[in-house]
């Protein structure tokens, strides 16, 4: 409730006064909230009463998306409804908020409601396709291609479900077969085949039902694959009077799914290349100047991989002293050196690395200090030449880190290669 609260009384501190003054109200406001119980419930009768009291609040707009966020927080979903769909029709709702209000309509019953959950289900999903796909990284920006794919699905999902509560079942079928194909679920995948069903489409609804029980990418529980064996086995005899044939309809996919995934993956990796990758010499790192680094390429080498940043004080420290082990290997070409940087805000790179003087051959860490579990800059990671991590600095020692770093690179040449 204190956060609503805080909420709420900011907006009294941005809005004109009209019927009644902004220090007027703010303080009647703060009043009643400062006597209340405390709780989401209690929130909810303390600002409607303000508002019959106050109907041509100024700041009625916000205070009714506070009450809305309180509803969600209740479970509310009378509320939710009753000021979600307002804010719906005002383009006011966010896609999360979208998302609360389609789910307590689908809740209840009613073709209203039905109708009113598709028309919000539909916002959902033009909000989704609209959305930008940004980042300064490629691994951001496929994370936010994944999150879009998610949610482009729920909202198809929730559309199947609104039609089919409207007794559309054909499309509600298309709907969740859209859902899908956006993203694998197996909750998609079990409203398809529960309207293919419906419309007396057994075919359909075991091939919806096996996709949902070779899922892996969401796992699914296993109590819900049980019932998914349980129903395909029911089904398949009714269709065919026995259960032969069942195992290759699972077969068959299992290799939709393989598919499906080796599509989505190729997908992702237009975005990223190091989308699912875990192999850290797999990774590809972007550069500052130049073109994308595949650390694959560097297989059968010695590869000493410096984590910095330009808001690390102790890199500065260690920068000369990395130089000077990097001197002592110049004539090697099985020993590579690469200043990896771990900075989130990639502007930073350029101008500070032309102040420092320190060259602009540099590389981005996309993900790959994710892959090694780096936690602390800077971070020294030298591989061997079997392409495994052989030796790892967190942090340095100022006095004895040349000696060091020297010492472990040179026992890394010793070891022979795969």
């Amino acid at each position: 409730m204190a956060r609503l609260a805080a909420l709420l009384l900011a907006a009294a501190l941005v809005c004109g006064a009209q019927s009644i003054s902004r220090e007027e109200e703010e303080r009647l406001l703060r009043e009643a909230l400062g006597s209340s119980a405390g709780g989401a419930a209690d929130f909810i009768r303390i600002v409607e009463e303000h508002l019959r009291k106050h109907p041509d609040s100024p700041r009625r707009a916000q205070i009714e998306a506070a009450i809305l966020r309180a509803a969600v927080d209740s479970k509310d979903h009378e509320r939710v409804i009753r000021y979600g769909w307002k804010a719906f029709e005002s383009g006011s709702a966010d896609p999360a908020m979208l998302e609360e209000i389609v789910r307590a309509l689908l809740a209840r019953p009613g073709a209203e409601n039905a109708s009113r959950a598709l028309k919000v289900a539909q916002g959902l999903e033009k909000h989704m396709r609209e959305r930008p796909i940004e980042g300064e990284s490629p691994r951001e920006r496929a994370r936010m291609q994944e999150d879009s794919d998610a949610g482009l699905a729920r909202a198809l999902l929730y559309q199947a479900r609104a039609l089919g509560a409207l007794g559309k079942t054909e499309e509600a079928v298309a709907l969740a077969r859209r859902s899908f194909e956006a993203r694998p679920s197996g909750e998609a995948a079990r409203e398809a085949a529960r309207w293919s069903e419906r419309a007396g489409k057994i075919e359909d609804a075991l091939r919806a039902l096996a996709d949902a029980f070779v899922l892996t990418d969401p796992p699914q529980p296993e109590a819900l694959r049980a019932q998914d064996r349980a129903r395909m086995r029911e089904l398949f005899t009714k269709l065919r009077g026995t259960e032969k044939g069942l195992g290759d309809l699972v077969l068959e996919a299992y290799d939709r799914g393989a598919r499906r995934a080796a599509e989505r993956e190729a997908r992702l990796r237009s975005v990223d290349p190091n989308a699912r990758v875990s192999d850290p010499l797999d990774f590809t790192l972007s550069a500052l100047e130049g073109e994308p680094l595949r650390l694959a390429t560097l297989r059968g080498k010695v590869i000493v991989m410096d984590f910095w940043a330009t808001w690390c004080g102790p890199c500065r420290t260690q920068k000369p002293l990395y130089d000077e082990v990097k001197k002592r290997f110049a004539k090697r070409s099985d020993v590579v050196f690469l200043a990896v940087n771990a900075d989130e805000d990639r502007s930073r790179v350029a101008p500070f690395v032309e102040a420092e003087r320190w060259g602009r051959n540099i590389h981005f860490e996309d993900g790959l200090a994710g892959a090694l579990r780096i936690s602390s800059i800077p971070t020294t990671v030298v591989f061997g030449k079997d392409g495994q991590v052989f030796a790892r600095f967190n942090g340095f020692v100022p006095d004895r880190f040349v000696e060091m770093l020297t010492e472990r690179i040179e026992a890394a040449l010793q070891q022979p290669a795969q």
